[in-house]
């Protein structure tokens, strides 16, 4: 299960620095001036080997000129919400200021595990200042400096501790968990509803779960899965949100949280960035991926008009393209059994393990067939190729000279097991590595 950690506190204490420090990148644009791309405020985090997403909630305000406290107040009730762990970030050069306060009190009454990161301790003067934040009634005080990177590793480690504690409490279920994602807009809420029915009855709320995601159960029609709440099954009145924000919050949560994500697209608007967005995020998290265009009753249609959608779609998200397209209207019912269908079919695509000899018997005549360019005249010999353990599906080729193999030969390498296996809909993973 992927945990979602958000970074939380008032302007300028530096939440972006750090952010980039966990990402190793340099996504979130530091100077924040208004409008700047809204989806570089997420990234992964890989740290003693445990995956994890951190979402900086700083990135969102529109303008920083009119930073009002109500703004901050309603990022922090969402990261409340959608997070699993929480990262108050204070700073030791401003001491504790009344917003810092604010924000103090609402985090005393969750029980998440809150993290309090005093920053800017970029020398052994300011460090000292550290102690101060305990007034906060927060626990510990971690001292780090998001500049030089001190202090960053212990906070991790103590971080990814506590998923561990949060994870032991979660019963894996041998159900599929679907997930309905995309835009605002696009008819989720209709989908759903017309998935579930008004039948209520046939839905048991499963709420209590510790991350209290709520996951419908769905049985009928010899379906039986987990729909994983996403958008629109429960209003929050009391967040106003800025839709961007939330929607790529709940998006991720959702998709950290699914084994099958259903991308709704709107026929009537086409593909845009923001949907490559998601889709490019379900494929990172390594998630089955269904693309469902809805309001298809809308279109007006001639002969052709559905393969040509369909290819212009396809077009948009290569290279991956092994995915199953279906033309859907939440409105009328249409075609919503085969979308089903189709998402258990990624599903069980999803779990597949390929047997060696099999695997070895397909792939070494690709192999033969299209043999990796040399190098410097040095030639890649790949000697065998074996499915890894790993939940979702990956495979290991094994060869003398793994760092020859580019990314052209290894999607070559792929697209040959995507035709000799069903592994639609699936994100493949392919690693050379030494005999």
């Amino acid at each position: 299960m992927g945990n979602i950690v958000a970074i939380v506190g008032r302007p300028n204490v530096g939440k972006s620095t750090f952010f980039n420090r966990l990402t190793e990148t340099r996504q979130a644009i530091v100077d924040e001036t208004s409008g700047v791309t809204r989806d570089r405020h997420y990234g992964d985090v890989i740290w003693n080997g445990r995956n994890f997403k951190v979402i900086d909630t700083g990135g969102y305000i529109t303008n920083s000129e009119d930073v009002f406290e109500e703004e901050i107040r309603k990022q922090v009730l969402l990261a409340i919400d959608e997070a699993d762990v929480i990262v108050f970030m204070v700073d030791v050069v401003n001491g504790i200021t009344d917003l810092d306060e604010a924000i103090a009190r609402m985090l005393r009454k969750i029980n998440k595990p809150v993290f309090l990161v005093a920053n800017k301790a970029d020398n052994s003067s300011r460090m000292m200042e550290a102690p101060l934040f305990y007034a906060l009634g927060l626990g510990d005080v971690y001292a780090v400096s998001s500049i030089n990177g001190s202090g960053t590793g212990d906070l991790l480690d103590q971080l990814v501790e506590s998923f561990e504690r949060s994870e032991k409490d979660e019963q894996e279920d041998e159900l599929p968990r679907i997930a309905v994602v995309g835009r605002p807009n696009v008819g989720k809420s209709s989908l759903i509803n017309a998935l579930i029915g008004v039948e209520r009855n046939i839905v048991t709320e499963i709420s209590g779960t510790t991350r209290d995601s709520i996951h419908t159960r769905y049985s009928k029609y010899n379906h039986d899965f987990f729909l994983v709440d996403t958008a629109g099954i429960r209003k929050k009145s009391k967040v106003k949100e800025d839709l961007e924000f939330y929607s790529v919050m709940r998006s991720v949560r959702a998709i950290e949280h699914a084994d099958v994500c259903m991308l709704l697209i709107d026929a009537t608007i086409g593909i845009e960035s923001q949907d490559v967005n998601i889709f490019h995020l379900v494929e990172r998290s390594r998630k089955g991926i269904v693309v469902l265009i809805n309001k298809w009753d809308l279109v007006e249609k001639e002969t052709g008009t559905m393969k040509d959608y369909e290819q212009m779609v396809r077009k948009k998200l290569a290279p991956f393209n092994d995915i199953p397209v279906i033309f859907i209207s939440a409105l009328t019912r249409q075609r919503i059994h085969k979308a089903l269908e189709e998402t258990i079919r990624v599903f069980e695509n999803r779990k597949r393990k390929i047997t060696t000899s099999k695997l070895n018997e397909v792939m070494q005549e690709a192999i033969e067939a299209y043999h990796p360019p040399a190098i410097k005249g040095k030639y890649v010999r790949i000697k065998y190729v074996t499915q890894l353990p790993t939940y979702t599906p990956a495979f290991a080729f094994y060869c003398n000279l793994p760092q020859y193999v580019k990314d052209p030969y290894k999607r070559y390498l792929e697209n040959k097991i995507r035709e000799n296996f069903e592994f639609t809909g699936v994100p493949i993973q392919v690693f050379m590595r030494k005999k």
